[in-house]
């Protein structure tokens, strides 16, 4: 294989989506096969960890031979195996790491341990070549940080979450609504209805810094249902998440806005879970347009876990030669460094 055109097996099992992909050269596509777990989920109101490592168990074997009849490889065509390490449900992420490191033993295969947040970055690469230096907006259920590239593999922290990420606070609000799991997406879907009637807080911090807190966003949503329910008074659900979502997204907005001016980046990379919200990316796009600075959004289906992203991201390690020997664990704490 040349350099551009190695051939990675990926795997992502790091919560309730058992995924496999096989990626070529860090850039090109060739399966992305996702076995979701969220009807199963739906009736707890949110993921069971043993649930999820048993279903995990469950589809893997199937998972894999579709990734693979799909992208039409076979074992001798493939020159690594990638995994997601962490961070993530400790249960779930052995799943896919005793996976990855039976292949890698197998057949003799090179072995890549992945950031679940690198992944998420690197999911956007499979559309459009990145920039340097960048900014990457990551929001998922349990990240929102601003990380900032000057090159591949380079990750500085300058801003995170304090308490809630902001897809915590979406399945939290949503919950006290009443709404079905997961609640983000119908958050999203009721505010589109609503107006902002309710002013709640906007958490900025102080003066200067990147970091966020959703937390207090949170607390005022949900006193505020208390006192109409005790009250007996009506309850406008598409007001309330639509004042709430203004609250999240004006921050998640103008706080990534000032950095990435900041930071004089060429590109803006939004990656996780909530940047499938509909609202969020409108803002962005209205927000950056005219910048100079390219904002870089993936299509709906990379912004949620899968395998691709894991691929995507294994190829900058497997031109570094980072890879893992077969001790590797899953780490749910895993930091990005």
């Amino acid at each position: 294989m040349t350099e551009q055109n190695e051939i990675i097996l990926a795997i992502e099992t790091s919560c309730d989506e058992t995924a496999a992909a096989v990626v070529k050269g860090g850039t090109e596509l060739l399966s992305n096969v996702v076995a979701t777990q969220m009807d199963i989920h739906q009736k707890f109101g949110g993921v069971v960890p043993e649930v999820a490592s048993r279903h995990h168990i469950e589809q893997m074997t199937a998972v894999l031979e579709q990734a693979m009849d799909e992208a039409d490889v076979t074992f001798d065509d493939v020159d690594a195996v990638a995994v997601t390490q962490g961070p993530g449900l400790v249960g779930a992420l052995l799943v896919g790491v005793n996976a990855a490191k039976a292949i890698a033993y197998a057949h003799d295969l090179p072995l890549i341990g992945v950031h679940h947040i690198a992944g998420h970055i690197y999911a956007n690469r499979l559309e459009q070549p990145f920039e340097f230096p960048l900014l990457s907006l990551v929001v998922s259920g349990g990240h929102t940080e601003l990380i900032y590239m000057n090159d591949h593999g380079d990750y500085q922290l300058i801003g995170e979450t304090r308490d809630d990420a902001a897809g915590e606070a979406y399945d939290k609000v949503a919950k006290a609504l009443e709404l079905p799991y997961p609640g983000g997406p119908q958050i999203d879907q009721l505010a589109q209805s609503g107006e902002d009637t309710y002013q709640f807080p906007r958490s900025y911090l102080e003066e200067g810094s990147y970091d966020f807190s959703f937390s207090g966003l949170k607390t005022a949503v949900i006193n505020k249902l208390h006192q109409k329910r005790q009250k007996n008074e009506t309850i406008d659900s598409e007001n309330v998440a639509a004042s709430f979502q203004a609250s999240v997204i004006d921050v998640l907005v103008n706080k990534t806005y000032q950095a990435a001016l900041e930071h004089n980046v060429k590109q803006l990379i939004v990656a996780g879970g909530v940047s499938a919200n509909q609202s969020l990316r409108a803002r962005l796009q209205e927000k950056f347009e005219g910048s100079g600075i390219e904002l870089c959004i993936p299509p709906l289906y990379l912004c949620t876990d899968n395998a691709a992203m894991i691929g995507a991201a294994a190829s900058i390690q497997y031109h570094r030669g980072d890879f893992a020997g077969l001790d590797l664990n899953a780490n749910p704490g895993l930091m990005m460094d």
